[in-house]
């Protein structure tokens, strides 16, 4: 028979949420992938549980795949997944940005999403490697006033970051319809990742 005590004291113990009450690889990999970034850290600020259930490393790999590449056999991120997610997506914004500023033709937007150094590098579709910070900027400003340079739409985007290093690689269509491959490297400085070396080729296969 259960004591007076016994039943006050169970009484007292905060009830437990019903998805908390679910198996943890059901919580992680099924219902909190269906949950946008923004969500998954409000959730993580109701409980304890929540907190450890939102940061989990297999959820954040699960959301990696998801929303960026398949390609995780050969990862093993040093500061974990959810680390490695964010990083990811702070690249991938810089190198949208890139492709914003070329359909703006914004050179003052250009200057600020480069290293300002002497061995950054830039090579487009003439071939002409370009090396150093004002050289790069110049050729750039040369492509920008030039009639012909259009926009591109940047396709099959593959992004790769290391601890210091990032690059990313994508086929590009060009406004005219031709085809561009593309690389563009960037470095983490003080917490902003920078663009160090651009590169990119025309192709006629798609």
């Amino acid at each position: 028979m259960v004591s007076k005590a016994a039943r006050v004291a169970d009484d007292d113990k905060p009830e437990t949420s019903m998805i908390e009450q679910l198996l943890p690889e059901v919580t992680t990999t099924y219902a909190l992938s269906y949950l946008d970034i923004p969500s998954l850290c409000q959730l993580s600020m109701t409980s304890t549980s929540m907190m450890k259930a939102a940061n989990d490393d297999s959820l954040w790999k699960f959301l990696y795949r998801q929303d960026f590449t398949e390609e995780t056999n050969d990862l093993n991120p040093v500061n974990g997944w959810k680390a490695y997610y964010a990083a990811t997506k702070a690249v991938n914004d810089v190198n949208n940005e890139f492709f914003s500023i070329i359909d703006s033709r914004a050179i003052d937007r250009m200057t600020s999403i480069w290293l300002n150094s002497d061995y950054v590098k830039c090579c487009n579709g003439s071939g002409e490697l370009v090396s150093g910070y004002d050289a790069v900027m110049q050729k750039w400003k040369l492509c920008f006033d030039n009639s012909d340079f259009g926009s591109y739409l940047p396709r099959g985007v593959q992004t790769r970051v290391l601890t210091n290093v990032a690059w990313v690689t994508t086929l590009a269509v060009h406004i005219s319809g031709s085809y561009s491959h593309i690389t563009n490297v960037f470095e983490l400085h003080n917490g902003r990742w920078l663009m160090v070396h651009h590169q990119s080729s025309s192709s006629s296969i798609p």
